[in-house]
């Protein structure tokens, strides 16, 4: 974390540019490398031959290779620039990518691996690094890069797995070896950084998080065993494609792009103690109702309750992390992303056992307890840090005014200063939509006008998904079309699908968000 700049001043204009480049550079990388790890395994199967146990083994070592890097990348992000760190992930992952383009058997796609995980170490350490540079006079600064990166990856999702039906495996490689290498450039052309670093605190960086990197262990081995389950359940019970699995999954996805910064209302509001708790019953009870869901629609909406739970938290952590950190952002960055990775690992291999051995009700009901433990252990883990529960506002959402961050007490509480933190300055209960409700309105019949005229020349060149949707021309879980597209036809019919998606949801929110400002609410 680093000290706030002068409001206005030429070097926050600076300190901003760097942050839409490092924003940039997150949404064009993890597109590339969340759809990797869905594709990965269906290749090394298809095109490699490779048996279940190799497969594992391919995706085992760029798992390895990142938990084993990223304390590594944080001593790097530190000691050097970052947006050089962050820009040589991104060329090396660039590189890997580009590996399963030639790779023709396993020893190069090993190779490949290692390099991906390599570069995504560097990587993100350093990105997550850089966006904490603002986060004194910015408590929002998490939220848009979750956004960033959630967006980057639904969109990434749309298009590759239209490309892989169009050209294959290896174009999509290509393509995302293509965005990893403009991340680079992004990343390079970015303002150098301008703030001074926060003064170091007290004792080492490991000792200090300790209690964070416990809770989101736990958490993320529950919640990857939950997504793996699903999963799983989805492509055995259910029978479902490839292609239809991703969509029930992607309504979740787009929750977690466009919710963060939304949600950090909430947080200034009420505090992150109480936001967290309350994203881990959410999350919860999403879990219990995958039990007894009878189709996969209810599946797909349920999960937009998880998608919704971490949309706040993940923002949250990393935003506590970085306070905690001091000076050592990048050193606190690594072990938090070894520890989601090491609770991934260990979800992703209890998923397997429960999945085997009990019923998928109480395979549901057990992660769901695991979940729910969250509740208590991480807002404790929020008060170990002696990180304040309410940040200060954030300009840019209209909410508050940006102050300093008060420095994190060390040791194992938080103590009175934590439980005394004042309100966010300037913000009052209701404030928090600085737009009034019908500037609102306006705004979405605007977004809505757009979408009829373009639906309009759709349904005129045979292109509407929603016209299809009303006359029952597509199914609505498979996405089968009566009448087959290809080609660039194809992307245009899904992204008009997506469109929808997004459309549905701008709307939703702009009811909710205008009866929430009605006298008397």
């Amino acid at each position: 974390m680093t000290a706030a700049l002068p409001a206005g001043s030429d070097l926050t204009t600076r300190a901003r540019r760097r942050e839409g480049r490092v924003l940039l550079a997150a949404a064009l990388a993890n597109g590339p490398a969340e759809l990797l790890d869905f594709i990965l395994p269906l290749w090394a199967g298809t095109a490699l031959g490779a048996s279940a146990t190799q497969v594992g083994v391919l995706i085992a070592v760029e798992l390895a290779v990142s938990v084993v890097v990223r304390p590594f990348a944080g001593i790097q992000a530190d000691r050097f620039e970052r947006r050089h760190v962050a820009a040589a992930g991104a060329l090396i992952y660039a590189l890997s990518c580009a590996g399963y383009v030639v790779a023709d058997s396993l020893p190069l796609a090993w190779a490949a691996a290692v390099l991906g995980g390599l570069g995504g170490a560097l990587f993100w350490v350093a990105v997550r690094a850089m966006v904490g540079e603002r986060l004194a006079e910015d408590s929002a600064v998490y939220p848009r890069l979750t956004s960033a990166e959630e967006t980057g990856a639904w969109v990434s999702f749309v298009a590759g797995l239209s490309l892989i039906g169009m050209s294959g495996y290896r174009s999509v490689f290509l393509a995302c070896a293509c965005a990893c290498l403009a991340a680079a450039v992004v990343l390079l052309s970015a303002p150098r950084r301008v703030a001074s670093p926060a003064p170091a605190l007290p004792g080492s960086v490991a000792r200090r998080l300790r209690p964070m990197l416990v809770a989101v262990a736990v958490t993320m081995a529950a919640e990857a065993a939950i997504a793996l389950l699903l999963l799983l359940h989805l492509q055995r019970h259910f029978e479902l494609e490839i292609l239809q699995i991703a969509y029930v999954f992607l309504p979740g996805a787009i929750a977690i792009a466009v919710l963060p910064e939304r949600l950090h209302r909430f947080v200034l509001r009420y505090g992150r103690v109480r936001v967290l708790a309350l994203a881990s019953v959410l999350s919860a009870v999403f879990a219990v109702g995958l039990a007894w869901a009878p189709n996969p629609l209810v599946i797909a909406a349920l999960w937009v309750l998880s998608g919704v739970a971490w949309a706040a938290v993940i923002p949250i952590q990393q935003a506590v992390v970085a306070e905690a950190s001091g000076a050592q952002v990048g050193r606190g960055m690594g072990l938090y992303e070894s520890a989601v990775l090491l609770g991934t690992l260990a979800g992703s291999l209890l998923a397997g056992a429960l999945y085997d051995e009990l019923s998928w009700p109480v395979a549901c009901l057990a992660t769901a307890a695991v979940i729910l433990t969250g509740a208590g252990l991480v807002p404790w883990s929020v008060r170990a840090l002696g990180v304040v529960d309410k940040p200060a506002g954030s300009a840019e959402l209209g909410v508050g005014t940006p102050a300093s961050m008060p420095e994190p007490v060390s040791g194992p509480t938080a103590g009175p200063a934590s439980e005394a933190a004042p309100e966010p300055a300037g913000v009052p209960a209701e404030q928090h939509d600085a737009r009034p409700p019908r500037s609102r309105f306006r705004s979405l019949g605007q977004h809505s006008m757009i979408f009829l005229v373009v639906q309009i020349v759709l349904a005129a060149i045979d292109l509407s998904w929603l016209r299809d949707l009303g006359t029952g021309a597509v199914d609505p879980l498979s996405n089968t079309r009566d009448v087959p597209v290809d080609g660039l036809a194809e992307v245009v019919y899904h992204a008009g699908r997506i469109w929808a998606f997004v459309l549905v949801i701008d709307v939703v929110w702009t009811v909710v968000t205008s009866l929430r400002r009605r006298p008397g609410r």
